[in-house]
């Protein structure tokens, strides 16, 4: 079942993030309550997931921006998608980016953009085959250390 996260899936999403840069499992504190709160009640921050026997194993992050450009059009932005390792090739991480486009293409973007660490071949390809290119932009990223 592909849908959008709902308040109660912090736990199972924690928990799949694990396998995404190494992330460890959070301690749950206010913080991390207040954060998840702003997310969930976030219009612009979707959330994506695919479940397999109420648990989620693949997930994708959309943000839709407000935009002045482009006729006031939004743009999208995709970021942490992830499929557990148990769950790969079954099209789930797939079935969530096109979920993805979909609230992109209702909230009325003019594109949308995917940045991924990965420098596989494969993993470039697949992005590819989700209909991104990676021939239009050069994304360059500035790190902030805290």
């Amino acid at each position: 079942m592909i849908r959008e996260i709902n308040h109660e899936d912090l736990p199972s999403l924690l928990e799949l993030y694990t396998q995404l840069h190494h992330n460890e499992m959070p301690q749950e504190s206010e913080q991390l309550v207040e954060l998840w709160n702003n997310i969930v009640n976030d219009r612009n921050h979707h959330i994506i997931i695919a479940e397999k026997d109420r648990k989620i194993v693949s997930s994708c992050v959309l943000v839709i921006i407000p935009n002045l450009t482009h006729g006031q059009r939004p743009y999208a932005l995709v970021e942490n998608v992830i499929t557990d390792r148990d769950h790969r090739k079954q099209g789930l991480a797939s079935a969530c980016l096109d979920y993805a486009r979909q609230i992109a293409v209702e909230s009325g973007c003019y594109k949308i953009m995917l940045l991924t660490g990965s420098k596989e071949e494969s993993t470039l390809n697949f992005y590819e085959h989700c209909g991104y290119n990676r021939n239009d932009k050069t994304a360059f990223i500035q790190w902030l250390n805290s």
